[in-house]
């Protein structure tokens, strides 16, 4: 197929390709493709379990992806709904039937009635932030999970957003001091090691201790990765992984970032008792088996796919791209010009977050995943936004001037959330431009304050999707041609 020159026609391709990739990753795609059961057997990433001689099969975890996970887990073990278990269905599918439950904590947008696994609002809509009743879920998957015995299998499904949705505080502390913790060390500089050091050490479930509760015979957890590098004690805070790290640790983590009066008291005493005591090193239990099924460089993948069957030669960057929403719209934007405007196919340059010289031919889609940071300005007047939309919104105000001529770019979270709003992210073109010089917008004016989604929402440019059931970070869709 060629490519389209007008350019409401580019945009559109920008989203095609976008949701090609997300396609990919889509959370019952992913756990059909790493289960399966073939009779009385069920084959999950290698572990083969025989139904028959299995007690009980108990599903847990935690995520935005968690609802599409549970279900296709229930279809490929084969769940009969009430009242069709007769004759047309097969001895493994009654078994497994009989055997299946679980617990899984979602947002509450996820939330949808299965036939064994019970999906539990962990929190609202739009809030990465742990509440009361993700607490209780927590308890729950806990208590389900030491009532396990060795005939039995634990499944542990985890997908982004799961730290905030797998709340459990030790006793004496509550979340509200956990909490303020937090808020202090992100507050204060600390990095993503030093954070969930401390996290870790004041969580009944995070940092192994979810695996370490399980009493079944095996398990197994499925892991969708939202993390740059799939570090499997990041995802979730780590759950099913093992924690090395100590209360004394986490004390000074403390003591170096914090001052005195930072950090609530029941916090400070817990780990002081913690470190007194003395540290008994238990080995990781051999029976826990972890697996990322789904990552960001498969929905680059199956992107790329998509733009090449549209006609586009395709370069991407990669899934480990960090930096700062801003910076990084900037960079791609230029990028884009530089392809645009070349007389003769040859080299460009990228910024300095985007490495390297490729060799870049219009018609071109340049693709990129990874998760950049926003730096908050400060300012008393109302704004709304994500680092989606902050992005893209850079990238308008650098090529405002220019006018965006034979080129469209696009940035979503593939959450289908992008900070506290209901988009994924924004998508913009000259057609979009053109809407908001018309009507007398400024982005520079949205831009100082993070103030993103306004400016999107009066253009058409938001990218709404609603929960897409899945989590790979970022993905992000630059297409050029030649100027026009």
């Amino acid at each position: 197929m060629t490519v389209l020159s007008r350019q409401s026609h580019l945009q559109q391709h920008a989203r095609d390709i976008w949701a090609a990739g997300v396609r990919a990753v889509d959370s019952e795609r992913l756990v059909a493709n790493a289960v399966r059961r073939e009779g009385g057997t069920l084959d999950i990433c290698g572990h083969r379990i025989d139904l028959p001689r299995t007690g009980r099969i108990v599903v847990v975890g935690a995520g935005k992806a968690g609802a599409g996970m549970a279900a296709a887990f229930e279809a490929t073990v084969g769940t009969v709904p009430d009242g069709c278990a007769g004759p047309h269905a097969s001895s493994g599918t009654v078994v497994a039937d009989a055997k299946l439950s679980g617990w899984i904590n979602v947002p509450a947008d996820c939330v949808r009635r299965l036939g064994h696994v019970h999906l539990h609002a962990a929190r609202p809509a739009g809030v990465n932030e742990p509440t009361e009743d993700g607490v209780a879920g927590s308890r729950r998957i806990l208590e389900m999970v030491r009532g396990l015995n060795s005939n039995d299998v634990c499944i542990v499904l985890l997908s982004g957003g799961g730290s905030a949705l797998l709340p459990a505080p030790v006793p004496r502390i509550s979340l509200a001091d956990k909490h303020a913790v937090t808020r202090s060390l992100m507050h204060g500089g600390a990095t993503i090691t030093e954070l969930n050091c401390v996290r870790k050490q004041l969580s009944e479930i995070k940092g192994g201790r979810l695996a370490r509760a399980s009493k079944a015979g095996v398990t197994i957890a499925l892991i969708i990765s939202d993390v740059i590098g799939d570090p499997l004690d990041v995802i979730a805070s780590g759950p099913t992984v093992d924690d090395s790290s100590t209360p004394a640790e986490a004390l000074a983590v403390l003591q170096r970032l914090l001052k005195p009066g930072d950090v609530p008291e029941p916090v400070v005493a817990f780990l002081q008792n913690a470190s007194r005591s003395p540290q008994v090193r238990v080995p990781f239990p051999e029976t826990v088996h972890n697996h990322v099924i789904g990552n960001n460089a498969v929905a680059l993948e199956a992107a790329a796919e998509e733009a090449q069957r549209l006609g586009y030669t395709v370069h991407s960057l990669g899934s480990n791209n960090a930096g700062e929403a801003r910076t990084v719209g900037v960079e791609l934007a230029e990028l884009a010009v530089s392809i645009r405007d070349s007389r003769h196919a040859g080299w460009v340059r990228a910024g300095a977050s985007i490495q390297g010289r490729h060799a870049v031919f219009p018609p071109a889609c340049i693709l990129s995943g990874g998760e950049p940071v926003v730096r908050l300005a400060a300012t008393d007047r109302p704004r709304k936004g994500g680092r989606n939309q902050e992005l893209v919104l850079a990238a308008v105000q650098r090529l405002w001037g220019d006018g965006m001529r034979g080129i469209a770019v696009l940035s979503g979270g593939t959450d289908g959330e992008d900070g506290p709003t209901d988009a994924a992210g924004a998508v913009a073109d000259a057609e979009l431009i053109q809407h908001a010089k018309a009507k007398k917008l400024d982005p520079d004016e949205f831009l100082a304050i993070n103030n993103s989604y306004p400016f999107f929402e009066q253009t058409g440019g938001l990218l709404k999707t609603g929960p897409t059931h899945t989590n790979v970070m970022d993905l992000r869709v630059v297409l050029v041609t030649s100027r026009r």
